[in-house]
């Protein structure tokens, strides 16, 4: 088979270009005509009327270049080429999966496509201090863990993967019943998510990676409606042990919103054991309306990075000094918890 051209999208053929020498012809043809003289008197009057009948007349709409995003079938053209691209590559196996099973291509091209509705029109996520976010190098996102089911780990990954000015990844620290679910298991490991131990958290920020971890964990995120917004414990401080160990910076994250997709009312603690969960939530609309009830509320969401707290001046031992621990987790925490209380007052409504 003949090698084929490839054209770039958006450029214009030779013969369709307009150069210096074919402008100055056109510019050229017909005789000049002369321009009659104005006293100085009517120059003078005719110039505010002038310019206010220039400053009425509305601005050309844009047009949009051929093949360009602005022109007629431009973008859908170039979506297809990227997906005939992906397609390609998934096929011939061109593509890198880590030893966490972390598959980049996948991630961008389709993980992080199918989520950004809901991170865009549905929750309408609005992010504050993404710099804070270090450009390079590895740093552990603490944040709080909150609605019921871990949506607010997926819209996180969004956040830093479309608003991070280096374009960063989220490699989210998971419970083990992440990767006891047949098909969860596969997706979270796509997404980057790894299990939430010391040892590969570590490995990962030596790496340099961005690592999220949410301490409250269970106790968090199944809490109950009433305790909206008040901190669970953050553990023993061990992901303040694997920061200071590999030297990478702490950077609380503060969500407002994802309390109220799921109200949680009650818990039926005889049937969550009965089916191996931390919990069974009943809310206004979970067991009732069947399916449906699963549709979470479209609350308005608000993340909001801290500034990041430094952990490269320690020692080496300070990883095992528990006073040192326990002072930085607090402080974390009590970031974390200011903040929310901020944001709060701030927000007009829970929908809007």
């Amino acid at each position: 088979m003949a090698d084929a051209k490839v054209i770039p999208f958006g450029e214009e053929p030779r013969s369709r270009r307009k150069g210096p020498r074919q402008g100055r012809a056109h510019r050229a043809q017909g005789p000049l005509k002369p321009v009659p003289q104005q006293r100085d008197e009517e120059r003078d009057q005719q110039r505010p009327e002038a310019a206010a009948t220039a400053a009425s007349v509305p601005p050309p709409p844009p047009q949009g270049r051929p093949g360009g995003a602005g022109g007629p079938g431009g973008g859908w053209e170039r979506r297809l080429a990227h997906g005939l691209s992906f397609l390609r590559r998934r096929i011939t196996g061109e593509y890198e999966v880590d030893d966490f099973g972390y598959d980049e291509d996948l991630t961008d091209q389709v993980l992080m496509s199918l989520l950004r509705p809901m991170y865009e029109k549905y929750f309408r996520i609005e992010v504050k201090g993404i710099d804070n976010i270090p450009d390079s190098g590895g740093a552990l996102v603490v944040a709080n863990h909150s609605g019921v089911l871990p949506l607010d780990g997926l819209m996180l990954q969004v956040a830093v993967h479309d608003h991070h000015p280096a374009g960063r990844h989220l490699r989210l620290l998971a419970a083990d019943l992440v990767f006891m679910l047949p098909v969860v298991n596969e997706l979270a490991r796509k997404l980057g998510h790894t299990l939430a131990c010391s040892e590969d958290a570590q490995l990962l920020l030596e790496r340099g990676e961005v690592v999220g971890v949410m301490p409250e964990g269970f106790k968090g995120i199944g809490k109950p409606f009433s305790e909206r917004y008040k901190l669970q414990r953050f553990g023993r401080g061990g992901f303040v042990s694997t920061a200071l160990r590999a030297g990478a910076p702490i950077v609380p994250c503060s969500i407002v919103g994802a309390e109220e997709i799921y109200p949680m009312i009650g818990n039926a603690k005889t049937l969550a054991r009965l089916l191996g969960f931390p919990y069974f939530p009943i809310t206004p609309t979970f067991p009732w309306l069947g399916p449906l009830g699963g549709v979470p509320l479209p609350t308005k969401w608000t993340i909001q990075f801290g500034e990041p707290i430094p952990t490269d001046g320690y020692p080496p031992e300070a990883a095992d000094d528990p006073m040192l621990m326990f002072n930085l987790t607090d402080q974390v925490r009590e970031t974390i918890q200011h903040t929310l209380y901020k944001l709060l007052v701030q927000r007009r409504s829970v929908f809007f």
